[in-house]
């Protein structure tokens, strides 16, 4: 898919994003690609046959091309085939493919440019999954939205949210970050929790069982950053050291083995 050069040529090296004036983060769906400019506009390039550039085309754009009508974004996120971004007033806002709910706007409806989250007022984070949106709130709980098959939305049930939908339990958050089917957050305190889809050990918590509501990640502490692949997730401790957990099956935990793991494993010295 498109690297944003202008061109459908793949990639074997870094290549330079054209036309793009200097941004502030960035974010990769499964097939598209956006960023946050430091003017608070956003620009996305890739697939688009499900509206997840936000320009209100459809249509794949091989260059950097403006989301329509996004002022103010101090965040963005992008999932399979959605995209979100948190504005400078504590609102969100979505667009792309919506089947299951990941927009947030109470309905089911695919949408070709942001549309308002619905029941949400003061997001200061968000990180999207395959097809599930969750969004750090200002008093450092979290709510969530979109597809719940495996619990991902953390309100102790497996039924799909087209609002913002509190999750249960939890507080005191600094981070956010979400898997494919699973979500983690890290704590004021450095412990993580994990909710959603465990089907390789990707919540941490010694089992391969789902679970419907934040789980602590065992034996983490101190941690100060958390990311989450599809079916694993890792986490930055103190003195620079990695951990990992969930799916190994191509060695991405880093342990020099392709052995899933239950709990989180120390990453080969870098």
């Amino acid at each position: 898919w498109p690297v944003g050069d202008g061109s459908f040529i793949d990639g074997t090296a870094p290549t330079l994003v054209t036309a793009l004036a200097p941004g502030s983060a960035i974010a990769a769906g499964y097939s598209h690609t956006c960023a946050l400019k430091q003017d608070g506009t956003v620009a996305c390039w890739g697939s688009n046959g499900t509206g997840q550039l936000g320009d209100g085309s459809g249509t794949i754009q091989l260059m950097p091309t403006t989301v329509s009508g996004l002022t103010g974004a101090t965040a963005i996120t992008a999932g399979f085939a959605h995209t979100c971004a948190v504005k400078q007033d504590g609102t969100a806002v979505c667009w792309g493919y919506n089947y299951k709910g990941q927009l947030g706007d109470n309905t089911n409806t695919t949408r070709l440019t942001p549309t308002p989250v619905s029941g949400l007022t003061g997001a200061t984070a968000i990180t999207a999954g395959d097809n599930h949106t969750c969004a750090r709130e200002q008093d450092a709980t979290v709510a969530c939205w979109g597809y719940n098959v495996s619990g991902q939305l953390g309100d102790n049930t497996t039924t799909d949210r087209s609002t913002a939908t509190p999750v249960i339990g939890i507080d005191g958050t600094t981070a956010i970050n979400s898997g494919g089917t699973h979500t983690c957050a890290r704590i004021q305190d450095g412990t993580v929790t994990c909710w959603g889809n465990n089907q390789f050990g990707q919540l941490g918590d010694n089992t391969t069982t789902n679970r419907l509501t934040p789980t602590p990640v065992a034996g983490l502490n101190g941690t100060t950053a958390i990311t989450a692949g599809d079916s694993h997730t890792c986490a930055l401790q103190p003195r620079n050291t990695i951990y990992c957990w969930g799916l190994n099956d191509n060695g991405q935990l880093g342990d020099g083995t392709t052995t899933n793991r239950l709990t989180p494993t120390l990453v080969a010295p870098l």
